[in-house]
C-alpha cells in the first residue's frame, strides 16, 4: 500500500482531522523525547479502531497505541508506521450502579480522580496522581501508595490480535505487579468496569490532596519523565539501589537520574531518547556489578534509536 493510499484509507475512517502525518512523538509523551511518527491516529470509537487495525494488519504496517505517553520512550528517528491514540476521543464514563463504573480506556486517571470523587466514590484516590489512562494502569496494574487496579476492577473489555471484543473478569486478566495478561498476549483495552465504595466527598478529596503533596514533595514532578523508570526487584527497591551505588544526579547528556527521587529518570530540558536509554544502561550495569541485582525497565522503548 502506498503512503497515499494510506493516509486516505485512515482519513476515511477516522476523520481527515483525526489523522496526523510526521508527528513529533515529544508532544505525546510525558518524557517530551521523541523524533516523528510517520502517521499520528486518534480514533473516537471502538468501530473505528477495530477498522484502523484491521487497514494496517492488512497492509502489513507496524503499530503502536499508546495512551497518555506517560511510560514510554520512543527514539531520536521516530516510530516507522503508525501510532494510534487511544485518549481524549475515547474517554466515556458510565455509571452502572451506585458503586461501579464502566471507562473507557482513554480517560486519564487524574480526571477519573476527581469524577469519582464529586460522585463522592472511594477507592480510586492512589491512582489519581498517576499520569496515565484507564487503558494504560488496567494493562500494567498500576499502582501507588498501597492500592492497584487489581483492587477495584471487575472486567475489562478487550481487543484481541484478530480485532475482537473480549470481556475478560478480575482472574482472567492475570493482574501481577506491573503486568497481566493483556501485556503478555499483545491485547488493547477497550474499557474497565471498576467497583469502588460510597464516601464522602470531602474526605475523599482530601485524601487525594494529601497523596498529591507526598508525590510533589518526594517526586521530581516539575522535570519531564516517565515516572519509576524501573521495575521493583523482588526485595529491594530500585531508587535505593541506584542511590546506594552512589547514583544519584548521574548525568548522560540531558538526561539524569533524580536527585530528588533516584528511582525516576528527568529530562532536564534537552535530553535525547539515546541519552536517556543510555544512562538507563549504565545505571542498570552499575547497579548489577555492586550488588548483583539486574533492574528491568518500566518504561517502554519503541521507534529508532
Amino acid at each position: 500500500m502506498g503512503q497515499n493510499d494510506l493516509l486516505k484509507g485512515l482519513r476515511d475512517i477516522t476523520g481527515e482531522s483525526q489523522v496526523k502525518v510526521d508527528e513529533p512523538m515529544s508532544i505525546h509523551t510525558t518524557f517530551r523525547i521523541g523524533g516523528t511518527a510517520d502517521y499520528f491516529v486518534m480514533p473516537s470509537s471502538i468501530s473505528e479502531l477495530q477498522s484502523v487495525l484491521h487497514l494496517l494488519k492488512k497492509s502489513d504496517i507496524e503499530y503502536y497505541v499508546i495512551g497518555n505517553g506517560s511510560n514510554l520512550l520512543v527514539g531520536d528517528g521516530g516510530f516507522r508506521g503508525v501510532i494510534i491514540q487511544l485518549s481524549d476521543t475515547f474517554d466515556d464514563v458510565e455509571y452502572i450502579d451506585d458503586v461501579t463504573v464502566k471507562v473507557m480506556s482513554g480517560m486519564k486517571l487524574s480526571r477519573l480522580g476527581n469524577q469519582l470523587a464529586d460522585k463522592g466514590l472511594a477507592g480510586f484516590e492512589f491512582a489519581t496522581g498517576i499520569p496515565g489512562t484507564i487503558g494504560g494502569a488496567v494493562r500494567m496494574n498500576a499502582g501507588a501508595y498501597g492500592g492497584e487496579i487489581k483492587d477495584i476492577i471487575v472486567s475489562a473489555d478487550v481487543l484481541d490480535l484478530d480485532g475482537n471484543v473480549k470481556t475478560l473478569n478480575k482472574d482472567e486478566l492475570e493482574l501481577g505487579y506491573r503486568t497481566s495478561c493483556i501485556m503478555k498476549n499483545g491485547y488493547i483495552v477497550l474499557s474497565a468496569t471498576l467497583k469502588l465504595q460510597k464516601g464522602d466527598t470531602a474526605t475523599i478529596k482530601e485524601n487525594i490532596r494529601e497523596l498529591s503533596v507526598k508525590r510533589r514533595t518526594k517526586q521530581p514532578l516539575e522535570y519531564p519523565s516517565a515516572g519509576s523508570t524501573f521495575k521493583r526487584p523482588e526485595g529491594y527497591f530500585a531508587g535505593k539501589l541506584i542511590m546506594d551505588a552512589g547514583l544519584r544526579g548521574y548525568l548522560v547528556g540531558e538526561a539524569q537520574v533524580s536527585e530528588k527521587h533516584c528511582g525516576f529518570v528527568i529530562n532536564r530540558g534537552n535530553a535525547t531518547a539515546a541519552d536517556v536509554r543510555t544512562l538507563m544502561q549504565n545505571v542498570a550495569d552499575i547497579v548489577e556489578e555492586k550488588f548483583g541485582v539486574r533492574l528491568e525497565p518500566e518504561v517502554k522503548m519503541i521507534g529508532e534509536f
